[in-house]
């Protein structure tokens, strides 16, 4: 008799005992909290032949991830692409190898049928809006989940992932209200979900509402802190509320802490090391030797493989003037935009046009960083990532006006932003002085 799952899903392979290691493995991927890859070995070492126990393996490594770290995500798709697997499962592999093959647009698609016709199934909506984001796209960030809404209540396991998953598309679209109250419940649900906890936070920083933000993140809950794996980014969080406070001291501890005090190459983290120091950068702050270390992070890592990583890291080859490495980054990107993929595509649209900005603008062009940017920025959303991040390209943009003389430009900019974010004026009246 086939295993099944809390919701009544077959699990291919498994075992009872490997089925109860995987849950607590997609537990704790659900939250990122604690340690998922313990378990989930002991689940693949009790059934080797497990296959979504190797899909979760893939998603865990393939995304983000360095290099040798996704290996071992190649390596268990193509175990788990031999094993016996119903069409739920086989739904899972396809998405991974259009993952694979670069197609990201492919393998969302492929994950949104699984989930309308299994709507329990957690996993295919938390790796589909993943696909989501960093697709940029935002309705169905909210619209994969609300999908599935219906079918969850609060007794069910893991209802808190669905609900933190729906906040964030919630917020992504522009429902503020709606998206605090579904994350804070989701919170209340499970203290120690990161991927809720941060959705409140993005909540927080487009409503500049910063000293409701460091209370959330300091001192409302703080069961999201030990463990986190996704620290570095709500510790990011943490410290764009300090910066939109002038706390540049509360900034730079937590840089030197738990955001890059501990040199990390996984492609999220260095995107919010990189934005950190950058946003800095545009304040005409000092952070000393953190550059190099960055730099020789990003150097580490090939590039060409995301439009989106690669436009954070010139910002550090062209803080610490490294004209080689942001040269050959100029070319992997030529390179990957006239090559096949969705990161052909993003590149194509949004990433080498502003990498070549950000180029630029290290090198003091900046009517031609201007010029590019105003290109891109209206359709960056189509190289990932949310609206809290790709807010550094407005922040440069004005930037880069002022320093070209274009002040009407940069008058104008700003005027733009404080309407679209009316609680954002004083920041506004502080960068145009």
């Amino acid at each position: 008799m086939a295993v099944k799952d809390p919701y009544g899903m077959e699990l291919s392979g498994a075992s009872a005992a490997a089925a109860e290691k995987f849950q607590q493995a997609l537990h704790a991927y659900h939250c990122y909290s604690g340690d998922p890859m313990t378990p989930l070995e002991e689940a693949i070492a009790d059934s080797p032949r497990f296959t979504m126990a190797h899909v979760l393996k893939a998603y865990l490594t393939l995304i983000g991830e360095p290099a040798e770290v996704a290996m071992q995500g190649v390596q268990a798709f193509e175990a788990a692409k031999d094993f016996n697997a119903n069409t739920r499962e086989l739904g899972h592999l396809a998405a991974l190898g259009s993952l694979l093959a670069g197609e990201i647009r492919s393998a969302a698609r492929i994950l949104e049928d699984v989930s309308i016709a299994h709507p329990h199934d957690a996993l295919a909506l938390h790796a589909g809006q993943l696909f989501d984001f960093l697709l940029g796209d935002s309705r169905m960030l909210r619209d994969r989940i609300g999908r599935v809404v219906p079918h969850w209540s609060e007794d069910m396991p893991d209802c808190s992932a669905v609900l933190g998953l729906f906040a964030f598309g919630l917020e992504e679209t522009g429902l503020y209200d709606r998206a605090e109250a579904v994350g804070r419940r989701a919170v209340e649900l499970e203290p120690r979900n990161n991927w809720a906890q941060h959705a409140v936070a993005h909540v927080l920083e487009m409503q500049d509402r910063r000293r409701d933000g460091l209370a959330w993140m300091l001192r409302e809950n703080t069961a999201w802190q030990p463990e986190a794996l996704l620290g570095v980014h709500n510790w990011w969080h943490t410290a764009l509320f300090h910066l939109g406070l002038g706390e540049v001291d509360e900034v730079l501890k937590l840089y030197d802490g738990p955001i890059f005090g501990e040199p990390s190459a996984r492609g999220f983290d260095l995107v919010d090391a990189a934005a950190m120091l950058w946003r800095l950068n545009l304040r005409g702050i000092d952070v000393g030797g953190r550059w190099s270390v960055l730099a020789d992070t990003f150097a580490g890592e090939p590039s060409g493989r995301s439009a989106f990583v690669d436009a954070h890291a010139m910002m550090a080859y062209v803080a610490t003037g490294r004209q080689a490495d942001a040269q050959a980054l100029l070319d992997a990107q030529k390179a990957a935009a006239e090559g096949p993929g969705d990161n052909g595509y993003f590149a194509r649209e949004v990433g080498l046009p502003l990498t070549q900005a950000i180029h630029a603008f290290g090198h003091g062009d900046y009517a031609r960083s201007v010029e590019l940017m105003r290109g891109v920025r209206n359709k960056s959303a189509r190289f990932g990532g949310s609206h809290a991040q790709r807010d550094v390209i407005d922040l440069t943009l004005i930037e880069a006006a002022g320093r070209s003389g274009e002040h009407s430009l940069k008058a104008a900019l700003l005027a733009e932003r404080a309407a679209a974010r009316p609680l954002a004026d004083t920041a506004a009246r502080r960068l145009a002085a």
